[in-house]
This record gives structure tokens, sequence and C-alpha cells, in this order.
């Protein structure tokens, strides 16, 4: 009989195989997987009650902890779809996405409810699962998590759910980093493949030992949340990113595997522990979300001994559809070529479709490594749509593909290179410029600690790079230093204009730059530039 392409049947083979091993970490509290799978249980049971059917809606506002990750598993099983929400974002953003998402049922974190008690007299539900946490009080009106799974009988049966593994799992709302929130559709077998590939090419075996660094309501953490689970492999939850804490980590829980967006690097590298711990283990990190520098990855293997597999993709495609793999061939280049190499995004993943980068007239650009393109995918990991938005769906997916809105070039060996965001691109005086050129460039000067390059409006030209930086602690450097130094190190045109000295940089939850941000300040502000 056919069996539906579902991340939720690794639970099950969990339980069956690894019964007692430690399924999850957090903090002071350990379960083995057949306690993980009990309280998952045990939640949807408590779920079912309360009235949750197959289909329908439940919010979900937590950091990563064990709450966390038992929501994906309890909610899910019901066939009904979790909506994961980002805890960073605004009380307004939340009410919209909330109501947009039709969430019959929210579970909050009691730190976080400050958030959603703005809120709450406007949303389309009145029923609160709260996770108690020590120090934090809420007005919200509910129930506590604990107290929720004892409402109904551990005896009490579980609901027979056939799962189509074309329904959907989760709703993800787009982190927002260049327009409002939509609402990402992914299936339970897009997210099986996405897992499936996860698995795959970050060799997740059953000894790894995860830290779940990136946030989980991300993408459904990358596929973390269920990839670690099928190879019945450690979760240490983290829930807040504190350098120092994860250097700790990677020593007193052996960490083997994390992933995380290249502003968390580039924090790790930085930490002054960095340079005193030494690792017993080889740990293998998966960056993406922005395109690192190649500086910032030779400084990862370098201070960490970090190995460093670079990955590519979007909420819409469950996130992967490029990887850098790592052959032979490469390990007799210099260290700067390699670090080269694996700033590059790669090529498709084993399990996930097609994917190639597209020039203007909808031809696959040349692999010379020259002509720019826009990358499209299609296949196992693409979103169903945006929930409630044809219109944006059919701007996104056309002829079955989806445009990612990312520019890229593909070199000779089939590997792909972001070169911008097309809202990124800078063109200046009719030449493009890759803001992500220069803030490579720029992450190889001691004294920079995070840039952002964006264009400002130009008389002459239209618009010039601009780059915004944040120093080392107690760095000096002034604009005409930095300026110098880029044309030292690129064509002259390339190079900034103009130069800003700033304390921290927008960023998302997961640690994207929110360049949309500094272009509407800068955009508004900015004086032209001579």
């Amino acid at each position: 009989m056919f069996s539906p392409l579902t991340p939720i049947d690794w639970k099950r083979r969990a339980i069956k195989y690894y019964p007692e091993k430690i399924a999850v970490i957090d903090e002071d509290k350990e379960f083995t997987y057949r306690e993980f799978g009990e309280r998952t249980d045990q939640l949807a049971r408590a779920l079912h009650k309360a009235g949750i059917q197959q289909g329908d809606h439940v919010a979900v506002m937590l950091p990563n902890t064990h709450y966390m990750l038992e929501s994906f598993y309890g909610i899910c099983q019901l066939g009904a779809v979790m909506v994961p929400l980002n805890y960073r974002l605004s009380s307004s953003d939340l009410e919209y996405i909330i109501n947009h998402s039709d969430a019959k049922l929210m579970i909050v974190d009691e730190e976080y409810s400050g958030l959603i008690e703005k809120i709450a007299e406007n949303l389309n539900f009145e029923e609160f699962v709260i996770v108690a946490v020590p120090g934090h009080k809420t007005t919200l009106k509910g129930v506590y998590y604990e107290e929720f799974l004892e409402l109904t009988s551990e005896s009490a049966s579980l609901p027979e759910v056939n799962i189509d593994e074309n329904q959907l799992l989760t709703l993800n709302y787009t982190s927002g980093t260049t327009s409002k929130p939509k609402g990402v559709m992914l299936s339970h077998r897009s997210n099986y493949m996405n897992a499936a590939n996860f698995l795959y090419h970050l060799a997740v075996k059953h000894d790894d030992v995860y830290l779940h660094t990136l946030p989980m309501f991300h993408a459904n953490g990358w596929g973390g949340v269920w990839a670690l689970t099928a190879a019945g492999g450690t979760h240490v939850c983290l829930r807040k990113v504190e350098p120092a804490l994860i250097l700790d980590l990677f020593e007193s829980q052996h960490i083997s595997l994390l992933c995380g967006a290249p502003t968390i690097v580039n924090m790790l590298v930085n930490d002054p522990k960095a340079k005193e711990i030494e690792l017993q283990n080889e740990l293998r990190m998966a960056t993406a979300g922005s395109p690192p520098a190649a500086a910032l990855i030779q400084k990862a293997q370098d201070i960490l001994g970090l190995n460093m597999i670079h990955v590519y993709g979007l909420t819409e495609t469950s996130p992967f559809i490029l990887y850098c793999e790592w052959k032979k061939e490469f390990e007799s280049k210099s260290k700067d070529e390699q670090a080269s190499i694996k700033a590059r995004q790669g090529i498709e993943l084993a399990f996930n479709g097609e994917t190639k980068v597209l020039n203007a007239e909808g031809q696959e650009v040349a692999w010379d490594g020259k002509e720019m393109g826009e990358i499209v995918t299609r296949g196992n990991v693409v979103m169903s749509g945006y929930y409630k938005d044809p219109q944006k769906t059919a701007e996104a997916i056309k002829d079955g593909w989806f445009y990612t809105g990312d520019l890229a070039v593909t070199y000779a060996d089939g590997y792909i290179e972001i070169q911008d965001r097309i809202k990124d691109l800078i063109i200046s005086g009719g030449e493009n410029i890759s803001s992500t050129e220069l803030e490579g460039i720029l992450y190889k000067h001691p004294d920079v600690l995070e840039v952002a390059v964006i264009a400002i409006p130009d008389e002459k030209w239209g618009e010039v790079p601009k780059a915004i930086i944040v120093l080392q602690k107690n760095a000096f450097v002034t604009e005409d230093e930095i300026i110098v130094y880029c044309r030292a190190n690129m064509a002259h045109f390339k190079a900034p204009k103009a130069v800003e000295f700033v304390e921290s940089l927008p960023k998302t939850a997961t640690g994207k730059l929110q360049k949309f941000r500094l272009r509407e300040l800068y955009w508004k502000t900015a004086k032209k530039v001579n």
C-alpha cells in the first residue's frame, strides 16, 4: 500500500529503534525518544480535545526549546497545520500574520507574551496555551502547557488521521527582508524531501549531536527539526543565541553539527573564547541566509576548525535547493581558493528537482562565471503557493518554475554563485555593481566586523554604492581609508563612494541583513554624492 512521504513518520522510527537514546537536551532537562514520543502524543491528544481537527491551523510562538520541537510533531501528526511565528516581529505584524493564517489556537512562550497581550482582543480566537518561563508573567487568559497536557488522559486513544503527503504541514511566513510577510504553504512531502537532503548532504548520523542555533520557526529549522529525529540523533535546544554559550556547548555537549546565517558565524569567530577552546571532535556547520564572504569562511576554518558547508534556499523552497559539494580535487588548492569555492552556493541537491540560472531572455546563462541571470527552480521542495494570495503566487511561479529574485552566475563546473538580490544590484552609470562582491572585499579588512552595501542616489551616476560598517571593538578607521582599501582590491568604479560607521545593522531573526530598511532610510535622507 502506498505510504505518504511525511516527516512525522520519522518519530515512529526513532521510538522503535532508539527508545532510550537521548532525543532532546534543553538546558537541565533531557528526554529520551520514548519520553519525547509520549509528550508529543499527549500534546496531540490535548489539542484534539480542545477542538483542533485535521486541517486546522495552530499558531506557535516559542524560542528554541523542547516545547517548540514537541509542537512540530504534536500538531502535525494530527494532520493540523503549524504556523511558526517569529517572536522578534512587531505586535502589528504578528496581528496581521495570526489573523491572516486563520489560526484557531496559539501556543506562546511567557517571555514573549507581552507582544500578544497588546493585540489579544483583535485576534480571531481566545484560546492560548502558555509555556511558563521563570521570572515572567502574562495577562493572557489561557492554560499553562504542562496543565494542558494533563487535561487529557494518557490512555485516551489518538485520533486516526490519514495524511496526504501533499497536504499542508506548516504555514511559514517570509522573514520580511523585502516586503510584507507572505504565508508560504509547505507540504508534508516538501518537508520530507528537504529533510532527506539535509540528512544526505550534511551527512547526518545516529551519533550526531545537533545544536539548534537557527530559529526553528525559520523554514522549520532548515530541516533539522525532522532530520535529526530521522537519524536518531540528539537535538540540543538553545533558547537565545549567545556566542560564549554556544562555544561552551560545543565543548560540554560535544556538538558535531549546527546551522546558522553568516552573521552567526561572524559572532562566533569574533568572540574572545573562540581562540581559547580546543574542540575534540570535528564540527560541521551549514551556513546560508545571505552570501557569506570567503574571508569569513576562512576565519571559521582557521579559528574554530569548522567544516563549513554552504547551502542555499528560501522559505518558498522548504528551504534548500543548492549546496556546495566538496570534491577531493579542491584539496590541492590554496586556502584562499578553497574558501572562495566554499562561498559559492553550489549545485542541485539529490532529492529536489532542477535549479538553473536564466538570463533576461529566459535562456540558461553561459557556464562561464560571468553572464548573470536569475536563479529559478522547480521540483519536490517548491511551495504549494502563498496562502490566500493567488496573484503573488502567479508572480513567483511561472510555467512551473519558482523565480527566486537572486542574481547569479554559473561556473564551468556547474557551480552557481549569487552575485546579488535583484533589488540589491547597484546600477551606477550603466555599470552593474554587486553589493555582495563589495561586502566580500570589506570583510577582509581587519577592522570590519559587519557590513552592508546599498545604493544611494547620485545626480551624475543615478546611484552609487555606500558601505555601512560596524567596526571591530576598539578599532578606528576613516571613510577615506576604507575607500582607498576597496580601490586597491577591486575596480575603482565598484568601490564605495560613501562610508558610514554604525553600532549595528538591521537583521531578521535568522540573521539576514534587512537592506530594504537601510534603503528606505538612505533614499529618503541621503544627500546626493558628487
